[in-house]
């Protein structure tokens, strides 16, 4: 089986399901990555750390793209944790995707299916605070939409802590849910490889919250640590 995970940024791969792709690949199944942002530019500092600054000078521009660099490498490092060695980077603006037409990102995640011919694709919710989380479940819904000579039998949707979970009112509802007790020190060996994403207890992106988090879905689905998903569209040529 071919498995596509289409995530916004650097670690959101790993947040929102690293247990589940370690368990895929485990089981000789074909994962392929794509971040589709930067992933670091809309934070508009040097040191890895929110700025209220909007504009940078070109020096800053430069130790940017230097710290990309770094974060890609992790992100291959942390691929690599999971068992995927296929991993693509495009770049689109960071916390910026609102401003490229849905047209343009729904073409580059078309051009991926096309090659990559996937069985299942994975992207974020739609319930989400982050708009290039929300702008990617569109363009993928959009991408992904069924024809004759569609490969693709299920797209789902995972949540990202500290994002999915600031979305008010709405929110991420699961009607899926992953036994990965055996795949959750994976996950978080995999999310430690972002060296400069991890923050502190009791940030969602911490290691211990995201332990709490699995076990959290674990009690709702009977597993010790769980993630979580919702299925958005399955077809079927048999019968169910």
């Amino acid at each position: 089986m071919k498995v596509l995970v289409i995530a916004a940024h650097p670690d959101d791969e790993v947040l929102g399901m690293g247990g589940t792709i370690k368990k895929y690949t485990k089981n000789k199944h074909q994962v392929k990555i794509v971040i589709m942002a930067t992933g670091i530019f809309a934070r508009r500092s040097q040191n890895y750390k929110n700025s209220t600054t909007y504009a940078f000078d070109k020096k800053t521009t430069k130790t940017m793209e230097d710290k990309l660099a770094d974060l890609r490498r992790d992100s291959k490092k942390s691929a690599k944790i999971m068992g995927v060695n296929d991993i693509e980077f495009m770049d689109f603006p960071d916390n910026e995707m609102d401003t490229v037409s849905n047209l343009e990102v729904t073409k580059k995640i078309e051009s991926v299916i096309e090659h990559f011919q996937p069985t299942i694709v994975f992207t974020h919710s739609q319930y989400d605070v982050n708009v290039d989380h929300r702008v990617l479940y569109n363009a993928t819904i959009t991408a992904t939409r069924p024809t004759s000579s569609c490969s693709i039998e299920k797209v789902i949707s995972f949540e990202v802590p500290s994002s999915t979970e600031w979305y008010f009112p709405s929110q991420f509802s699961p009607n899926m849910f992953v036994n990965i007790d055996k795949e959750l020190e994976t996950k978080i060996k995999a999310l430690m490889a972002y060296k400069n994403e991890i923050r502190d207890f009791p940030h969602p992106r911490s290691t211990e919250a995201i332990s709490v988090i699995a076990k959290r879905w674990g009690t709702v689905s009977g597993f010790p640590a769980a993630e979580a998903f919702c299925l958005v569209r399955q077809i079927n040529n048999d019968v169910l």
